[in-house]
């Protein structure tokens, strides 16, 4: 009868070291590539960043699911690489979305670190009318993009070009900030935003007086900006 306690003993013993063994190795394969990643959809790549690229149906049937764990040394992941959206394909999303709007005929879309500039052209000219479709466009833009952002729009045709040589720039371009404000300014002039998000946020997604807000938190009309053919009118 002891010997075959001590049997039992001996097996439950090798069982569990194999199964300790069994957790290291998983925690390795779980730590691979940035340490604190895990994705059950790809176990090689376990940050799976370039899903989206997948080509056939398989792209837009996955969920999207990703679990952070501290490492065993306890490093955290960068600042820099903890958000960050491909502002290329997120500006090409808001623009087809906004051109199946009814009214919506054309739309550029630029999108910076912190702002998202939608220029379209509509149909429609009464005040009313051009009202409702900005908000349509508006709120289309931050149906796309984190919540951060603030959004402009302006129906002003005029107004594409300034947001086309936008484009050109980037955030290490000199007098950019100026260049982008100036433009907001001119759109918040010319056309209309829409309703307000909520009683804390207005129309661009602006923090409210009511809220303590940073100096750069609200765009106003820059008085110096004002086309001339408006002051002429």
């Amino acid at each position: 009868m002891k010997k075959t306690f001590v049997s039992f003993a001996i097996i439950g013993l090798t069982v569990t070291s194999a199964g300790c063994n069994g957790i290291n190795k998983s925690n390795e394969e779980m730590f691979h590539d940035n340490g604190n990643t895990i994705n059950v959809n790809d176990r090689e790549d376990l940050y799976n960043k370039d899903s989206w690229t997948k080509k056939g149906s398989q792209r837009g049937e996955d969920f999207g699911y990703v679990r952070h764990q501290k490492t065993p040394g306890g490093n955290v992941m960068p600042m820099k690489d903890m958000y960050s959206i491909n502002r290329e394909q997120v500006a090409d999303t808001i623009s087809k979305m906004s051109v199946a709007i009814p009214h919506v005929k054309d739309c550029a879309t630029l999108v910076t670190d912190e702002e998202v500039l939608v220029s379209y052209v509509t149909d429609k000219t009464d005040k009313d009318g051009r009202f409702n479709v900005a908000d349509q466009v508006k709120k289309t833009a931050m149906s796309v993009i984190p919540r951060w952002y603030h959004v402009y729009v302006t129906d002003d045709k005029a107004l594409m070009r300034d947001v086309e040589n936008l484009a050109k720039m980037d955030t290490d371009s000199q007098h950019v900030s100026d260049s982008i404000d100036n433009t907001i300014s001119l759109m918040l002039q010319d056309s209309p935003q829409g309703r307000e998000i909520n009683n804390g946020e207005n129309a661009n997604g602006e923090m409210s007086s009511d809220y303590e807000m940073q100096d750069d938190d609200v765009h106003q009309i820059n008085p110096d900006k004002i086309r001339k053919d408006n002051i002429m009118d």
